[in-house]
């Protein structure tokens, strides 16, 4: 019996050191899309505080993959889109994303990824830019047109984008509608010439953005 008290701790000992060993050089994992973006979001800005900005596009993979500099060559912007974003996330990163900025203007597109609960923060972050950026104008666009395998998601989306369009009015802030300016009326869907899948958009696709969102600019930077 001596000898087996003996062993069996020297045993647990051997087992305690191989799992310390194994959680010490455990491959550590790459970094997540969302948390590089955060890291680019935190490099850039101390170099934009303080100068003026136009406007600040938030939202998700639409709004990362837009190509602000191309579209809107007259502004300054900044593209604070992140792929696979939802209304939550964006929710916690506004402080890096807008606040800090102070923009003039402030361009919100968010939703998709989450839209069965997308409204559950939606008007939290409209609260929070009316509340931190009294003096930037917002302007929320509406859900995108889909199609293909999105196509089930329609109805939802044209539900969430009326609410959208109540909220803009709420609160003051603009409206734009991206939906009905990209569907074909004879199939409800989506153009296929403006999307990649039927959830993302091509050149043309966001050409159509910049058609409908140019205008509301123009009015409310005055130039």
């Amino acid at each position: 019996m001596k000898k087996k008290c003996l062993i069996l701790p020297a045993a647990l000992v051997v087992i305690a050191a191989a799992v310390a060993m194994a959680v010490l050089y455990r491959p550590k994992q790459p970094p997540s899309h969302y948390e590089k973006r955060i890291k680019v979001f935190q490099e850039q800005t101390p170099e934009l505080l303080g100068k003026p900005i136009d406007v600040v596009f938030l939202g998700d993979s639409l709004t990362e993959q837009y190509d602000l500099q191309n579209h809107y060559p007259q502004y300054v912007t900044v593209n604070r889109g992140i792929c696979g974003d939802s209304t939550h996330g964006l929710l916690k990163r506004m402080e890096l994303s807008a606040y800090c900025l102070k923009p003039k203007v402030a361009v919100v597109l968010i939703g998709v990824n989450n839209l069965g609960t997308m409204m559950d923060d939606y008007e939290q972050i409209l609260m929070g830019l009316r509340d931190n950026l009294p003096d930037t104008k917002v302007v929320l666009l509406s859900l995108t047109a889909m199609g293909g395998t999105w196509a089930e998601r329609i109805p939802t989306a044209r539900a969430h984008n009326e609410r959208i369009r109540a909220l803009a009015q709420e609160y003051g802030f603009c409206f734009v509608d991206l939906f009905t300016a990209q569907t074909d009326p004879a199939t409800g869907q989506i153009r296929p010439e403006y999307t990649t899948d039927g959830g993302h958009q091509t050149d043309a696709g966001y050409e159509i953005f910049t058609k409908e969102i140019t205008p509301v600019l123009e009015t409310l930077l005055g130039y």
